[in-house]
C-alpha cells in the first residue's frame, strides 16, 4: 500500500531543517524548532503539518524579519534547475517540500516588506515551488504583484517562468481562489502570452492549466485566445492550447470545437446497444455504438460519452468522458466498444436506480439510452 501523501512532511525532514537553520546561525533553537514542528505530527494531515511548521519558524526565527531571511537564505539548498524528482531535502541544505512552510512564513510576515519579499519567493521556488504563497502577495496588491511575475516569466530559470503562471491561477487547487482574476483575467493574459512557446514542457502545462481555470468563468476569451495560439503552431504549442481547452470540449463549446477544427458533424447514430442494461455497482457498464458518416469529405470527430448519475432527488447529473478522436471519411463507418467501470469513488455518492447514457460527438448529442443501477 502506497504511503499517504502527508507523510512528505515527516520528522525526519524537520530535523535537517533543524540542522541547516543551526548551521546558518548557531543561536537557532534547533531543539525547541523540532519539538514544535513535530508535535503530534501523524494526527494531522498534509496542510496542518505544514502549518505547523510554518508556527515552529515563527517562534524560533529571530524576531527582525530581514534577519530572518538571512537565515533562511543560509540554510537553502546551493544548487538551482533541479528536477522535480530531485527535490528532497539534503546534507547540503534545504529544498522540495520543506520550501512550502518557509515560503508560507514569507506570506504571513513579509507582507509589509513587499518587494524584498517577492523576491524571497522568487529565490524560494527555484528549490520547489512558492506558487500558494505568492497569492497572498496578490490579494494585497495585485498590481504590484504582476509586475513582478511578468519579470518571472522571461527567467532564465524554468521553476520561476513556471511560478509567473502557476503562481496567478485564478482557481488553482489547495491555494487561495484570486477572486479578482476569477472575475477579469485580463492582467495575467500578457504574461501567459509571454510563455505561451516556453522550451519546458513542465512550464507550458501550467499555462495550460490556468488557461482551463480561465475558461470555467470565460469560455470565450479562452476559445478566441485558441484560435489565436493555434495560427502558425508548432507541436509544442497546439498540445498545450488542447490541454487548455479540455473542459471546453468536454462542454460541447462550439467556438473552442471550432477553434480546434471540429465543426458540426454530418453523421448518423446507426446502432447505441447496452449490453449491460442492469449493472451492480462494482461492476462494467458495457456498451457500443456505430456512426457512419453522411459528409463528402473526411470529417475530425471528437467523441465523449455522458453518463447521467442519478441523484438522491431522482433527478440525473451528467459528467462527461473522454473516449476518442477519429477522421471519418464520406460513407465510412466506425463501431466503438467500450466498458466503463461503474465502482466506488471518494468522489461521488452512487444511487441505485435508473442512469442514462449518451454519445456525444463535437459537442453534439446523437442519441442516449437508459440502464438501471444495483447497489
Amino acid at each position: 500500500m502506497a504511503e499517504p501523501f502527508k507523510n512528505v512532511f515527516n520528522a525526519q525532514m524537520i530535523r535537517l531543517m533543524a540542522v541547516h537553520l543551526h548551521r546558518a546561525d548557531s543561536n537557532f533553537d534547533g531543539d525547541q524548532f523540532v519539538a514544535l514542528a513535530t508535535r503530534k505530527l501523524t494526527r494531522l494531515e498534509l496542510k496542518e503539518r505544514s502549518n505547523q511548521i510554518r508556527s515552529a519558524l515563527v517562534a524560533t526565527l529571530p524576531s527582525n524579519y530581514r534577519q530572518a531571511c538571512k537565515l533562511l537564505r543560509a540554510a537553502l539548498h546551493p544548487g538551482k534547475n533541479f528536477s522535480l524528482s530531485d527535490m528532497d531535502t539534503d546534507e547540503q541544505g534545504i529544498r522540495g517540500w520543506a520550501i512550502m512552510p518557509i515560503a508560507d512564513y514569507i506570506a504571513l510576515e513579509g507582507l509589509s516588506d513587499f518587494d524584498f519579499s517577492m523576491g524571497m519567493l522568487k529565490r524560494l521556488t527555484k528549490l520547489s515551488s512558492s506558487e500558494f504563497a505568492v497569492r497572498a502577495f496578490i490579494q494585497s496588491d495585485q498590481e504590484r504583484a504582476l509586475q513582478h511575475v511578468q519579470k518571472w516569466a522571461t527567467d532564465n530559470n524554468l521553476h520561476v517562468r513556471r511560478l509567473a503562471s502557476e503562481g496567478i491561477r485564478p482557481r488553482l487547487p489547495w491555494g487561495v481562489r484570486l477572486q479578482q482574476l476569477v472575475i477579469d483575467p485580463a492582467p495575467i493574459l500578457p504574461i501567459l502570452e509571454t510563455l505561451k512557446n516556453d522550451p519546458e514542457e513542465y512550464v507550458r502545462r501550467s499555462v495550460a492549466n490556468n488557461l482551463n481555470d480561465i475558461a470555467k468563468d470565460h469560455p470565450a476569451v479562452v476559445a478566441k485566445i485558441a484560435q489565436q495560439w493555434l495560427k502558425g503552431a508548432d507541436n509544442n504549442r497546439t498540445r498545450l492550447v488542447k490541454h487548455a481547452c479540455r473542459t471546453l470540449v468536454k462542454q460541447g463549446h462550439k467556438p473552442t470545437l471550432k477553434a480546434l477544427g471540429f465543426t458540426t458533424p454530418n453523421i448518423e447514430l446507426n446502432t447505441l446497444t447496452i449490453h449491460t442494461p442492469n449493472v451492480v455497482l462494482g461492476d462494467y457498464l458495457e456498451f457500443e455504438f456505430e456512426l457512419s458518416s453522411l459528409a463528402k469529405k473526411t470529417q475530425s470527430l471528437i467523441i465523449d460519452y455522458i453518463v447521467h448519475h442519478r441523484k438522491s432527488s431522482g433527478e440525473t447529473s451528467p459528467k462527461v468522458f473522454k473516449l476518442k478522436t477519429i477522421s471519418l471519411s464520406p460513407a465510412e463507418k466506425k463501431c466503438i466498444v467500450k466498458k466503463h467501470p461503474i465502482k466506488p469513488i471518494t468522489t461521488r455518492t452512487y444511487y441505485a436506480g435508473v442512469h442514462w447514457l449518451e454519445i456525444q460527438v463535437n459537442g453534439d448529442s446523437f442519441g442516449r439510452k437508459k440502464f438501471t443501477l444495483s447497489l
